[in-house]
């Protein structure tokens, strides 16, 4: 008897319809034929899904079953198939009745027990399972607490085979998750790190809260044990919580590199990325075989942080002039192009030579003038234009630190930045993602207008440090934002000041 369910595959951060058609009473020997470009986590199915069959009390097929997965030219990886390939053999061997199979996306790995483990992608599936119309998904437990904060979509948790065949057969008492209305209550306040410990640095502080403002890329220069790491790591604190729709899209992502729910929800903030300097292009950007996401992607709607810039690869750093130009990477492979979401929030941060202490007031810098060239050579001129805002942290006497006062907390700063992004959201007719970092064409024309002498000043500036027309479009989105944080209607001569202040590597 032939039996046909719906599942479904991970291509990139989004799931794609996978149909499952399982035949038996085939002539030929006891066995089970998987079809459908399978690799081989999806081939050993067939002893997952035989154990758990007969844990579960099933009867299992005397013959020869094929699997087919179709479409068939797309690759099947992992063992997400295993639970719709025992509810097809159910089916086809008139366990179960087919009647609900058509209106629920399936998938699960099984254990030998006939327990189920989570997948990855809860959160895609059940977004595909909205976009074909259909009723829901039956997924192993947290796979299915991820789906169920997609609105409209019955999400049903299968802890067993046994539990998803009996919600198939109609068992009452098997009902969908509630749905989570709104996923913030998962989680309960935030006793993290907050800026009121950053002690001094009242020009990076400054920075920081423009760079936040505007969703600027930010680079912070100085000596080791200036505090840069620590005010970088204190920066998601600072920004605007997600709205729900930008919390799913982070969610999907994360779920689709394999992050559960549970791993997530310690602190519902945009996420913080700091990959290691020994990452490779791959790692950051995001491929594989069957393309997935990297450090950028995972980084959506966040901040990706790089600590020690110079010290990362030259090709890994070159990579990341696509995403922060077009907040998207498309990653191209044999078995599949894929595009993957990147809309973040650079912050780095380096040293002003080798050894450091360029600058210092307290150590002396023995590096040579081709050192130093050298040293920040590694960072391109492309990459370092797509950085708005460049700011150096010097070091900290130890008598300022005994006598400084603590900072501004976290909220009051976070206060300030959300009124700045109420206005941008004005200005962009309430679109919610929308801030000053995307402006382009006539929206910068339009909102980042000069008066005559203005224009004549940034020339001035433009034409002394030779930036490029990409840095010009750059220095009137910072411009545009500190006038946003001072409630200024029109950019004062004094924001414009300070966007080209905040060019310290040109300057230098």
């Amino acid at each position: 008897m032939l039996a046909v369910l719906r599942s479904a595959a991970l291509v990139g951060v989004e799931a794609v319809p996978v149909e499952v058609e399982v035949n038996t009473g085939e002539q030929g020997e006891l066995r089970i034929e998987i079809v459908g470009l399978p690799d081989t986590a999806v081939k050993e199915s067939e002893d997952r899904v035989l154990s758990a069959m007969m844990n579960t009390g099933l009867r299992t097929h005397e013959t020869k079953t094929t699997v087919n997965l179709a479409p068939g030219d797309l690759r099947k990886e992992g063992a997400m198939y295993d639970l719709p390939i025992a509810v097809g053999m159910a089916a086809a061997t008139g366990q179960i009745s087919k009647e609900r199979l058509a209106h629920y996306l399936i998938a699960g790995e099984l254990g030998l027990s006939g327990g189920t483990r989570a997948v990855k992608g809860g959160v895609a599936i059940a977004m595909l399972a909205k976009r074909l119309g259909l009723k829901g998904v039956l997924l192993p437990r947290p796979s299915a607490e991820e789906a169920a904060l997609v609105d409209g979509i019955e999400a049903i948790a299968a802890d067993s085979l046994d539990g998803a065949l009996r919600f198939l057969s109609g068992d009452a008492r098997y009902v969908p998750l509630p749905p989570a209305a709104n996923p913030f209550t998962l989680s309960g306040p935030s006793d993290g790190p907050d800026f009121s410990e950053v002690k001094g640095q009242l020009k990076v502080r400054r920075a920081v809260e423009v760079a936040a403002a505007g969703g600027h890329n930010l680079l912070i220069l100085g000596p080791p044990g200036s505090g840069k790491s620590l005010i970088a790591k204190r920066i998601p604190t600072i920004l605007p919580a997600p709205d729900a729709e930008e919390f799913l899209e982070i969610l999907s992502v994360h779920s689709a590199a394999g992050m559960s729910l549970g791993d997530v929800k310690r602190r519902w903030e945009r996420p913080f990325r700091s990959p290691h300097h020994t990452i490779s292009d791959i790692g950051l950007i995001g491929g594989g075989a069957m393309p997935g996401p990297g450090e950028v992607s995972l980084a959506h709607h966040g901040v990706l942080f790089l600590d020690e810039l110079p010290e990362f690869r030259r090709s890994a750093l070159e990579v990341l002039r696509q995403p922060l130009e077009d907040a998207c990477v498309t990653v191209s492979r044999a078995a599949a192009k894929v595009t993957l979401p990147a809309r973040l929030m650079l912050v780095a941060a380096m040293n002003p030579c080798p050894c450091g202490h360029l600058g210092d007031r307290l150590k002396e810098c023995r590096c040579s003038t081709a050192h130093i060239r050298r040293y920040r050579s590694k960072i391109s001129g492309p990459l370092l234009d797509r950085i708005d805002i460049q700011i150096e942290a010097p070091a900290l006497s130890i008598e300022e630190l005994r006598h400084a006062q603590p900072g501004e907390p976290s909220a009051v700063m976070r206060a300030r930045i959300e009124a700045a992004r109420v206005i941008q959201r004005q200005r962009f007719g309430g679109r919610m993602r929308a801030c000053n970092a995307v402006l382009a064409g006539h929206e910068l024309r339009a909102h980042c207008a000069l008066e005559r002498a203005q224009g004549d000043l940034l020339q001035q500036a433009m034409e002394k440090l030779a930036l490029s027309a990409r840095a010009f479009d750059r220095i009137l989105r910072v411009a545009r934002t500190i006038a946003d944080l001072a409630g200024a209607e029109r950019i004062a001569t004094e924001h414009l000041l300070e966007a080209i202040h905040y060019r310290s590597l040109d300057r230098g």
